[in-house]
């Protein structure tokens, strides 16, 4: 609960220090803009005031590492829903009123998942996990998140070191391999979720276990 909290406090203090220059700048999100990918937080945002509002009475059928839909193909930004998330942040026109909305709807996901039970269930795409979980779920998806916000910017400020670890564990976890020592926990998110290509010593590190990457998280 508490890595949820930072990861996402972390990721809103950084659209927060974007100039309106930088939503102009690619993100690390295959065909999105940053002021694209600012766009789907607002969307993700949405997501877990919805989900923290839809209690279960079911058996949890997924968790933190089998709620994953893994898929060996790259997304082309071609989904519909991706192609929808660009007209939405268009029509925003003005970056500050991206901000100003991401930021009543991010501090309105924060605090509900503030007073949530971990140990209550909720359901969502068809699935239940408990809001442990599924808060859990989130970390990995901030943490990637604001990576894919500072790939092309100046002097970005990193994301938290506790939630770089935790979202390495959880996709070595997701992908039954675990990285390298030397990889960085940043290095190892990037590379294996295919944001960037594995250099010739990291693929020689990575030995036997380069088979099982890049997994692609949906």
């Amino acid at each position: 609960m508490d890595l949820f909290s930072i990861s996402w406090t972390a990721l809103r203090a950084a659209v927060a220090d974007l100039s309106d220059e930088d939503f102009a700048r690619p993100s690390g999100c295959a065909g999105w803009l940053v002021r694209d990918l600012v766009c789907h937080l607002v969307i993700d945002a949405q997501d877990v005031l919805i989900t923290l509002a839809t209690p279960s009475r079911r058996e949890p059928t997924r968790d933190v590492v089998t709620y994953w839909e893994v898929s060996g193909t790259p997304p082309t930004g071609e989904d519909p829903l991706d192609a929808l998330t660009v007209r939405l942040a268009a029509a925003y026109q003005e970056p500050h009123l991206l901000k100003f909305h991401l930021d009543d709807v991010g501090s309105a996901a924060g605090r509900a998942a503030a007073l949530a039970d971990p140990a209550g269930r909720v359901g969502t795409r068809d699935e239940v996990l408990t809001v442990a979980d599924y808060l859990s779920v989130y970390v990995l998806e901030w943490t990637l998140h604001h990576l894919d916000l500072i790939a092309h910017l100046p002097d970005p400020e990193q994301p938290p070191a506790a939630t770089l670890s935790r979202s390495r564990e959880l996709l070595e976890r997701i992908a039954g391999r675990a990285f390298p020592a030397s990889f960085s926990d940043a290095d190892a998110l990037l590379i294996g979720t295919g944001r960037r290509e594995p250099t010739g010593a990291e693929r020689a590190a990575l030995g036997d276990a380069a088979a099982r990457f890049p997994l692609y998280l949906g």
